[in-house]
């Protein structure tokens, strides 16, 4: 089946605001394995913070490793100051035996590894080695002696070169079988190790090259550090000497929050990628001298308090980190210090206030919500005190009564109508915002967004949220955004890694929440990297260098969704392409973004008005064979963007577009060029 399509465009007549870069920014939350898939350490439990796994007394994902029949382990007390517990091994002498801890990684090679070891021995004890070693053939990958130096804590740093990749190696911590014995068994033979970890040497401060690699060509703008687990989150336990940090648990998730990631890390990661970092204070279970001494440690001079902090852990300059977002879903029942919006009113103005006492120049973001029923009392209350109210915007097939029983198309068609529910919810907060004069200083931030096609139940690792389907829907969204960003000047994608629902780069073998699908690795492939289809949506977005919007007219077929359950949006007639028209800042170039929603192909037209159109248009597609289509890492490249040429005698006689499909049209004007005309 295949209908046709017409799309003018009034390339005179730009809309007079600027889209804003930060539309296309991304998010990172310490939520199941994002920070595990984003760092760059291969070893977890580091530091011994958890509880033992089995009978022996050995922290969490470590092993003992030994053929003693006596060895002994316990857990005691870290090192002074240092946090996590410390691994104590006990090895009698008449054994002879190799005793030690070992753990399961995925190792890259060739590759130098540093390694960290904090240990202390009694005196007899000369060595360790580390040993790299795959698991299933036991061939040695790398190895390193360990001189131990001391009866009291030290830290060891040594290079492990590691020979190949192996995705099933296991990293060995011991006293070898060979290492002179003692006699007696009185203050003998005992290992403690307070803290073990690896970082390849080709890592972007503790964060993987490979992510590194495909975050830069995102563009993102904006960098988002927030989530749920931030209203239990205090930022002083994330800064100063990392094993000093203390180990938090992650409230919001389970685990452990990671201490590897806090402000300065954050920061370096921001600016590594040349883009703005936002960031969300605590205000669910903090305060707001705690957010305000949060700003000064950014953004104080280093005779401030918090500066002087900054500064004495290696940051002399400051940050000067603009964007300060207050509370996370905090209407959500799940969100620790969850409060009415007349209490949270409150609450939003009592931060702002502090925060800005302590730097008049931030921007403050106060949390929103999609029901006017929320963001009336937090406007009427903080509206004055704050520049954006934040929104997040997560679609799913739940809202319409549908379930995994439904026809996959009808729930594909669910999906893609996610610009109408977008344009809805941002139409009513707009109103909102212009009704009071106090208030309409106001623009909108879409904090979070992302598919979510069957909310908050057991997804089983299930990859809908990373199909084709979703980037037709996530595309469109951005359409909607775009169509708004005189309102809309900041946007996050959720997530940047694995983590939640479809991070859009992939480390591994993990569909969709971790905790509900299949166990790391079972693949084979843990150490593949790559991007969804919508990775690819983002970062064709995100490089066209757009400024303005440009009206555009759509003739063109419609669709319907059956719906069982009455919707607030109307479902009937919807057209089969969304289309947003763009241009750049000399009005030289028009970006056409076309969605193809519908599930046959479109035979599209194109009409530009008041532009030379006559030569060739670089054409930019998304497409597969099905809406069900995914990358995984079995083939990491199965849907991806590519790009041709097409003569704008093809557009104006109709150019055939996919189904389920995203496009970007690229069109050069000889006589714009160089400037406005």
């Amino acid at each position: 089946m295949q209908t046709n399509a017409t799309i003018t465009i009034d390339c005179n007549r730009p809309k007079e605001h600027t889209v804003n870069p930060y539309l296309f920014g991304h998010f990172v939350e310490d939520i199941r394995d994002h920070m595990e898939a984003m760092l760059a350490f291969p070893l977890r439990d580091m530091d011994f913070e958890s509880e033992k796994a089995g009978e022996i007394a050995v922290s969490g994902s470590w092993l003992p490793y030994t053929n003693g029949r006596n060895t002994q382990y316990a857990l005691e007390a870290p090192a002074q100051r240092h946090s996590g517990r410390a691994q104590r091994i006990r090895i009698l002498s008449d054994d002879e035996a190799y005793a030690g801890i070992a753990q399961r990684a995925a190792l890259k090679g060739p590759m130098a590894y540093t390694v960290k070891i904090v240990a202390r021995a009694s005196v007899e004890l000369r060595y360790l080695i580390v040993d790299a070693v795959d698991r299933r053939t036991e061939e040695l990958l790398g190895r390193v002696q360990i001189e131990l130096e001391s009866h009291n804590w030290q830290e060891y740093e040594a290079s492990l070169t590691v020979s190949r990749n192996c995705s099933d190696a296991e990293i060995r911590v011991y006293v070898p079988e060979d290492h002179p014995r003692w006699i007696d068994h009185v203050s003998t033979g005992m290992l403690w190790l307070d803290h073990v970890s690896l970082l390849p040497e080709d890592s972007m401060g503790m964060v993987k090259r490979e992510v590194m690699d495909m975050t830069r060509p995102l563009n993102a703008g904006m960098m988002r550090l927030a989530g749920n687990y931030i209203s239990a989150y205090h930022w002083e336990h994330g800064v100063g000497p990392v094993l000093e940090r203390p180990v938090m648990y992650n409230e919001a998730w389970g685990g452990w929050t990671s201490k590897y990631f806090g402000t300065d890390e954050f920061i370096r990661f921001c600016r590594e990628l040349q883009v703005e970092p936002l960031i969300c204070v605590n205000d669910g279970s903090g305060s707001p001298e705690e957010a305000a001494n949060w700003v000064e440690y950014c953004n104080g001079s280093i005779d401030t308090p918090m500066g002087a902090l900054r500064a004495a852990n290696g940051h002399p300059e400051p940050y000067k980190v603009q964007y300060w977002e207050i509370g996370n879903e905090v209407w959500g029942q799940w969100q620790v210090g969850t409060c009415s919006a007349d209490q949270f009113a409150e609450r939003c103005k009592t931060f702002a206030l502090a925060m800005k006492a302590v730097d008049p120049s931030i921007a403050i973001l106060a949390c929103g919500h999609t029901d006017p029923e929320w963001n009336k009392p937090v406007l009427e209350v903080a509206g004055e005190y704050i520049e954006y109210l934040t929104m997040h915007l997560y679609h799913g097939f739940g809202r319409f009564g549908m379930n995994r029983d439904t026809p996959a198309e009808e729930r594909y068609k669910a999906i893609a109508t996610f610009p109408e529910w977008t344009r809805k919810d941002i139409g009513q907060a707009v109103e909102l915002i212009r009704a009071n004069p106090k208030t309409r200083h106001v623009k909108l931030a879409i904090t979070e967004y992302n598919t979510m096609y069957y909310p908050n139940t057991n997804r089983k690792g299930l990859p809908d949220e990373h199909t084709l389907g979703a980037a037709v829907a996530n595309a469109a969204n951005l359409n909607e955004m775009l169509r708004s960003s005189d309102m809309v000047h900041i946007g996050s994608f959720s997530d940047l890694v694995n983590g939640w629902l479809g991070g859009c780069i992939r480390v591994g073998d993990y569909y969709a929440d971790q905790n509900s699908g299949k166990i790391s690795g079972w693949s084979g492939l843990p150490l593949t990297v790559y991007g969804t289809p919508t990775y690819e949506v983002l970062k064709l977005y995100a490089n066209r260098g757009i400024r303005r919007i440009l009206p555009v007219d759509t003739e063109c077929g419609t669709f319907s969704v059956q719906s069982p359950k009455q919707t607030p949006v109307g479902l009937d007639e919807l057209p089969d392409l969304d289309v947003v028209a763009c241009t750049n800042e000399d009005e030289s170039a028009i970006t056409l973004f076309i969605v193809n929603r519908s599930l046959h192909e479109v035979k599209a037209k194109l009409a530009l008005q008041s532009f030379d159109f006559s030569g060739e248009t670089v054409l930019h597609e998304i497409t597969g064979d099905s809406f069900e289509d995914i990358n995984s890492v079995f083939e990491p490249d199965r849907i991806v963007c590519t790009t041709r040429s097409v003569s704008a005698s093809e557009w104006k006689d109709g150019y055939p577009l996919r189904k389920t499909s995203i496009y970007a049209v690229e069109i050069k004007s000889a006589q714009k060029a160089g400037g406005k005309k």
